[in-house]
């Protein structure tokens, strides 16, 4: 099955249907930037220097996930797991999220979230959108399930290749039958090389400078649907 691929450049190429799809979470299949940014809301507090200094590599996954429950803990402690859940209440799929998952999964295709927010809010998205694999961060919680002061770094932010390598080698896979779908500069990592990339609705101006250095297509309409064309399914 092909189908004309439509780039923002007004290219047209030929496009098969991929075998595997690996999606980011926030900013791409739910309408929330993030779901560290989330728990930030509802606590009040801000990590925009913290998140600056993340993504020029000044901090670690995991001292970045410290510093943010540091940052809560100031606010309110204990907090406890179902508090945690319930400020996600809010958060809705990205329009188009379930219909386009859908059609894959009728299609044949495996379908992953591989993500570097946080694994109770992921884990729900799975559940909800029954995508085939899932990974996510998270946290550590004490027996009375309260939140410790430590995170769970299940992959690196910037690393999503070695994940997305991993359920290419335990599903069969080949790197060209792949297709990944990201809306940060940090996702950029999930384009294992010989597969392809999809910048969906960029999520700052260092993102879309970042997708269009690298000469991957990007998609700037929030609805999932409009990257059906890219994954020959027009």
């Amino acid at each position: 099955m092909t189908s004309v691929l439509v780039l923002e450049t007004g290219v047209r190429c030929m496009s098969n249907v991929p075998k595997v799809v690996v999606f980011d979470c926030d900013g791409v299949l739910v309408d929330s930037v993030s779901s560290w940014k989330t728990l930030h809301d509802y606590f009040g507090t801000d990590n925009s220097h913290n998140l600056t200094r993340f993504i020029n590599g000044e901090l670690t996954d995991v001292e970045f996930m410290r510093s943010d429950i540091q940052m809560w803990k100031e606010i309110q402690d204990p907090i406890y797991r179902d508090e945690l859940f319930r400020s996600y209440s809010g958060v809705k799929l990205m329009p188009g999220a379930k219909e386009l998952i859908a059609e894959l999964k009728q299609a044949g295709v495996f379908v992953a979230i591989v993500s570097a927010g946080v694994d109770l809010f992921v884990s729900s998205i799975a559940a909800m959108l029954k995508v085939d694999d899932w990974i996510a961060n998270g946290f550590v919680f004490n027996d009375d399930d309260t939140l410790s002061d430590e995170g769970i770094c299940r992959l690196h932010a910037t690393k999503k290749d070695d994940i997305i390598k991993k359920i290419l080698d335990m599903q069969g896979f080949d790197a060209k039958d792949c297709v990944s779908v990201g809306d940060s500069e940090m996702d950029l990592s999930m384009q294992v090389e010989g597969s392809r990339f999809i910048g969906f609705n960029p999520s700052r101006e260092s993102s879309l400078s970042a997708f269009q250095n690298a000469g991957v297509p990007i998609v700037f309409e929030k609805n999932l649907l409009t990257l059906k064309p890219h994954m020959g399914l027009e």
